[in-house]
């Protein structure tokens, strides 16, 4: 088509026969050149995680360095904790001290958290993002106590639970002085929900942690601050929680279950939609048959509990 006739067509023309990709060799008459662009629908922009600051701990491996290379990936800023200094230290390399800081600290030292908490929100008292990840899972038969090491034992459901609680106590205090929204986000487990025989230990200490956070998420909505309470429930994933060397009944584990980058991707995608409770796999199936049933007489008895008590 010439540019003599392209300069006789009307502008709405030039719009729809642009959209019909007919005006290729038309040169439009000034001022039109960006008149088809100008009324394509734009594409929203993609989503990413409000926090600005995130604290991630349990961050050398599997879901919590999945989780660190989001939080960096979406230009925000990260302290990654862990015991293994060797994969803190890669990370930071890997993106830099302007985009992270790596602590070593072992979380079931339960009389150090304070201090732990203290120094990092004395220096960084922009943190508004806790993400608590760490978790050790072991095998347990008591059919057979003489296998029973009870000091294993103790150190998963210290690990798994009681780390958590002296963690989300240090560092309440801090959330709640923030202006803006802040978060404690929990890595709970499918197992919370229902439990593995052969976990027993793992799935109680799961199951602890998951009433917990029900309850605490009820306390904190009374303020001060405005803290978001977040649980994460993965099924089974493919990671080192399932190692022959850490659970020799378990072979191959590390093909045990989900693929890591499609259980990341879907409990990413709903935590950056602000959802507080996000069961991933076949967790969903057991929340929406059992769990959704359970919580809404939970709170109906927190109802009555607040009624009773005048509050």
């Amino acid at each position: 088509m010439s540019a003599c006739l392209a300069r006789r067509i009307p502008p709405v023309f030039v719009i729809m026969l642009s959209r019909l990709k007919l005006l290729q060799h038309i040169n439009p008459r000034p001022g039109q050149e960006n008149l088809a662009d100008s009324i394509r629908p734009q594409q929203p922009p993609e989503m990413s995680i409000k926090y600005n600051k995130v604290l991630l701990i349990g961050a050398t491996s599997g879901i919590g360095l999945a989780y660190a290379e989001k939080v960096v990936g979406e230009g925000k800023k990260i302290i990654v904790v862990g015991r293994r200094k060797e994969s803190l230290d890669a990370f930071v390399e890997k993106h830099g001290k302007d985009k992270a800081e790596a602590i070593v600290f072992d979380i079931t030292l339960l009389d150090q958290i304070p201090a732990f908490a203290a120094d990092i929100t004395s220096r960084h008292p922009d943190l508004d993002c806790v993400l608590i990840n760490s978790g050790i899972q072991r095998g347990f038969n008591f059919s057979k106590p003489d296998t029973v090491d009870l000091s294993v034992l103790g150190l998963e459901f210290t690990t798994n639970y009681l780390a958590y609680v002296h963690l989300t106590h240090a560092f309440i205090p801090h959330l709640q002085k923030q202006e803006n929204e802040t978060s404690l986000v929990y890595t709970s487990s499918g197992l919370a929900l229902v439990p593995l025989v052969t976990r027993l230990n793992y799935s109680a200490s799961k199951a602890a942690l998951h009433h917990f956070i029900l309850c605490l998420r009820e306390q904190l909505k009374e303020g001060p601050g405005n803290i978001k309470v977040i649980e994460i429930f993965p099924p089974a994933v493919q990671t080192e929680l399932h190692d022959e060397k850490h659970q020799p009944d378990i072979k191959n584990g590390r093909a045990m279950g989900m693929p890591l980058d499609e259980f990341t991707e879907a409990s990413w995608s709903r935590l950056v939609k602000g959802e507080e409770q996000i069961p991933i796999g076949f967790v969903e199936g057991a929340f929406k048959k059992f769990e959704e049933t359970r919580q809404e007489t939970f709170h109906m008895l927190n109802k009555m509990a607040k009624a009773r008590d005048g509050a």
